[in-house]
């Protein structure tokens, strides 16, 4: 019989879900049981010595299981998804061809997107004529900038804030540059690189469970050290503004330790914000018709799942 296609196709796992939702013990336990390694898909733990607020996995667990694209940049390097899903890809190679599952384990959906199936390519831009648009937009204000994006590209502007002038004048670039929308080049080259396989596993409770879990997670990291870890970052000269500097957690030890709030206010309001983007996360892995839904204590049909899913049943 000949084979089909999709036989040549490697096979990945993917386990997605909130966070505190308990993807680390879930994903480690799965990984003893079918032979996997775990390649981190968590846009915070790619980075070093940010350990505590980012919750990655403890060096016992990293021991239990190899994990790969943990503390992998410095916070002040340059990190976005299309080095994420080279490196990331670079690395499940390297477990494919030792023989091992990889379990691409995360809670940044647009991480595990780019991952999966790639990032249109970068639209090009004239750099003079980013230029002129940015002396224009000085000159006329970001509403006569936007109208103009309105009457070439109204759907691009309508997924821009019209005080926006950075986007703004970004997709004004692309037109002008390449002589069709922003939107159209998008949808020329949209994400269509997926060199894989994959059986997409998230993990989801009771709402007020996780909630409950979240406020948990957060009273244990301060315990753990949070605010020294922030401090610390502070004195190696991590300056507040870089952009893993204003992720959960470290954005509000960072107001703490400034003295723009009290520690308690500090601690509930990253509560809070952590349960929002619990929140969004949810949304986003919803958006995945063929996601298999699973509790975190049902490891035996998860992993029975990807035997299933790996064996071609």
């Amino acid at each position: 019989m000949r084979a089909s296609v999709l036989d040549e196709i490697p096979k990945i796992v993917v386990i997605a879900g909130p966070t505190a939702v308990g993807k680390t013990g879930v994903t480690i336990r799965v990984a003893e049981k079918i032979f996997g390694e775990v390649v981190n898909a968590d846009s915070m733990q790619i980075y070093r010595y940010m350990d505590i607020g980012t919750a990655k996995p403890t060096p016992e667990e990293q021991r239990r299981v190899a994990h790969h694209m943990i503390s992998v940049a410095d916070p002040d390097e340059s990190y976005d998804a299309a080095r994420f899903s080279r490196e990331a890809r670079k690395a499940t190679d390297g477990v494919l061809g030792r023989q091992r599952v990889p379990l691409v384990a995360g809670g940044t959906g647009f991480y595990i997107r780019a991952f999966l199936y790639g990032l249109c390519n970068a639209a090009p831009e004239d750099p003079d004529i980013r230029v002129r648009l940015r002396e224009e937009a000085g000159r006329r204000g970001a509403a006569s900038m936007y109208g103009k994006l309105m009457e070439c590209d109204p759907e691009a502007a309508g997924k821009i804030h019209p005080n926006d002038v950075y986007r703004i004048v970004r997709a004004l670039a692309v037109y002008e540059t390449c002589g069709i929308t922003l939107t159209e080049f998008r949808r020329r080259h949209a994400f269509n690189d997926a060199p894989y396989q994959s059986l997409s596993i998230v993990l989801d409770m009771d709402r007020r469970e996780l909630y409950e879990r979240i406020d948990r997670r957060v009273d244990r990291m301060v315990e753990e050290g949070l605010a020294e870890e922030v401090e610390r970052l502070f004195e190696m000269g991590y300056d507040e503004r870089l952009k893993p500097m204003q992720a959960l957690g470290y954005r509000h030890m960072g107001d703490y330790i400034r003295g723009r709030v009290d520690r308690d206010t500090a601690v509930e309001t990253l509560k809070r914000d952590t349960r929002r983007y619990a929140k969004r996360q949810l949304t986003w892995f919803r958006k995945d018709p063929q996601a298999l839904w699973y509790s975190p204590a049902q490891t035996d049909r998860i992993a029975g799942a990807i035997g299933a899913f790996l064996a071609g049943i």
